[in-house]
């Protein structure tokens, strides 16, 4: 049977370019979501991966999102850590609930995740754990600390974590994308998206199925002996 692998954030942007990159590399694949349900059943209905709805800010709900899944399809082999959110401002304005909401949601959930799949994984001495990361958790970005700083613990957290499971058969990977495509992206007024990517050395925006490529290579076989790592894939924009 082939492994099993959970896209957290998975339904929409680079998390469903991960989701589809996967299934379409022969792994079983099984999306996460938060909220949207009407996206959710688009994304079901379109590529036949099912999907799963909780918050991986929760602990608790973590915790029964992995038993449900384990319990219907077998052990979490591969985990892909790709949801977050954003809550921009400049941190004289910012919320304290706008900074945990990032911090709880994009590096709490890590935590909350890999805590519930690490023993399965170190019993079947076998696991692939891929976080994904930001351009502006390394080179940090204006009106973004919690952001920057969720982005860049998780880096942090890849390198300890990986020395963890390192003997144990499993490597724990980043990647830190810049900025792609996605509708969030493409949102952006035309002007500011011109400056972006003029910033670019490659001189355009990433596809989020260049970050599921990345995805797809990392949770392989053939990359055994990669742990600890980061992979940065942002057309050259900043070189880590």
């Amino acid at each position: 049977m082939s492994r099993l692998a959970l896209v957290t954030g998975g339904t929409r942007g680079i998390g469903e370019a991960i989701s589809v990159r996967l299934k379409e590399a022969g792994y079983r694949v099984v999306a996460s979501y938060a909220g949207n349900d009407e996206s959710a059943n688009k994304f079901k209905e379109k590529h036949d991966i099912p999907v799963i709805k909780f918050d991986v800010s929760s602990f608790d709900a973590c915790t029964e999102a992995v038993k449900k899944i384990t319990s219907d399809m077998g052990p979490i082999e591969i985990l892909v850590n790709n949801a977050g959110i954003t809550r921009d401002s400049t941190i004289h304005k910012m919320s304290a609930e706008q900074w945990h909401q990032v911090l709880d949601t994009n590096l709490g959930s890590c935590f909350n995740m890999c805590r519930n799949v690490i023993e399965a994984m170190r019993e079947n001495k076998f696991g692939r754990i891929v976080n994904i990361g930001s351009i502006n958790g390394q080179a940090g970005q204006y009106g973004q600390v919690n952001y920057a700083a969720a982005k860049s613990g998780i880096h942090g957290f890849t390198k300890a974590l990986a020395q963890e499971g390192a003997n144990q058969g499993i490597t724990v990977n980043a990647i830190a994308p810049g900025y792609i495509a996605t509708d969030m992206v493409r949102a952006v007024p035309e002007k500011v998206l011109e400056k972006i990517i003029a910033k670019i050395p490659v001189g355009r925006l990433g596809e989020a199925e260049e970050i599921a490529r990345g995805v797809e290579f990392l949770v392989s076989d053939n990359a055994g002996f990669i742990t600890g790592s980061t992979l940065s894939i942002n057309g050259g924009q900043h070189m880590y």
